[in-house]
């Protein structure tokens, strides 16, 4: 066991020392160098990584680094949620998101055609213009064949994307999968169904998806999850690993609590008594905001990776 040392800052102090000095604070600190060490050990040893993400992560700033992470390859898999797919698409064509405020009238932003994630507002021109864009690309989708597995319908849509920064178009690029179990979720879901109703024999298959996700993976292989949020992206990616002997390392990041029962909070160890975690795994649990805690232990992962010839 470590002993508490007392936090000093230092002058140009990096995000590497940043992580070390609060991993001997105490409460989370321990937890987030203790993620931090793990991203690191999943890559140094080939496992395969699955990044779970929840749609508020893309509406965030953090849209970019997760297509950066993938450009890296700091990710095998991607399982996410439709709403951050929109917003991906949104973003690619320029859209831009607002930083508000946590306390403002929503009725007001209702009226003004402003919708409100947290402290970030989204205008419905994106939602509309997000439609011109999507239903187009499907009309291409649909002439090339008929029935789409949602991770193949993704990554057709992410060659047709023209932005460095979209976490579709660099999963399309690097041939990283992309699941969203729940693809009706949201809009893009609604723009299916209207597709759908123009073109009944138009099909987006997400049990054959499912195969694909268990079939991406093997029983011998070893896995490790970076679980940011939770909900269905998180447990979609473990459950699939369930199936094929469990999780090896899990990092899960999150705001929400154990004692709700829900998926969101459910700890690492939780999920060893489900075998979706090795009962031996290497793992941690963060809580916090993901939209600080993952950059900073990312980051010093990075630094780590990078000093060490891991990762170029």
């Amino acid at each position: 066991m470590d002993n508490v040392n007392d936090f000093k800052w230092e002058y140009r102090m990096k995000v590497n020392e940043l992580v070390e000095k609060i991993g001997k604070v105490g409460f989370q600190g321990v937890e987030l160098e203790k993620a931090s060490n793990i991203i690191i050990k999943m890559k140094k040893e080939g496992v395969k990584i699955f990044l779970t993400f929840t749609s508020n992560m893309v509406t965030s700033g953090l849209r970019g680094f997760f297509a950066q992470l993938i450009n890296i390859k700091m990710a095998d898999v991607i399982v996410t949620t439709v709403g951050g797919l929109e917003e991906d698409i949104m973003k690619a064509i320029g859209e831009k998101f607002i930083i508000g405020d946590f306390n403002i009238d929503d009725i007001e932003l209702y009226e003004k055609g402003v919708n409100r994630v947290g402290n970030l507002f989204i205008k419905n021109e994106s939602y509309a213009k997000f439609e011109d864009m999507i239903m187009p690309m499907l009309e291409k989708l649909y002439d090339k064949k008929k029935r789409w597995p949602v991770s193949e319908l993704l990554k057709e849509i992410g060659l047709m994307i023209d932005d460095e920064n979209s976490i579709l178009f660099q999963a399309a690029k690097n041939n990283v999968p992309i699941f969203c179990p729940a693809i009706t979720d949201g809009s893009f879901g609604f723009h299916l169904f209207m597709f759908q109703q123009k073109h009944p024999d138009f099909v987006v298959d997400v049990v054959k998806d499912f195969a694909n996700i268990l079939f991406s993976t093997s029983h011998d292989e070893r896995k490790g999850v970076i679980s940011l949020g939770g909900g269905v992206s998180k447990h979609h990616a473990i459950f699939s690993c369930l199936l094929n002997g469990g999780m090896n390392y899990a990092v899960y990041m999150t705001t929400a609590r154990h004692f709700s029962g829900s998926m969101s909070g459910a700890t690492t160890k939780e999920a060893k008594s489900w075998g979706k975690v090795k009962d031996d795994a290497d793992e941690a649990t963060v809580i916090g905001d993901v939209s600080i805690t993952f950059p900073i232990a990312m980051i010093k992962a990075l630094e780590t990776l990078k000093k060490e010839g891991v990762i170029e």
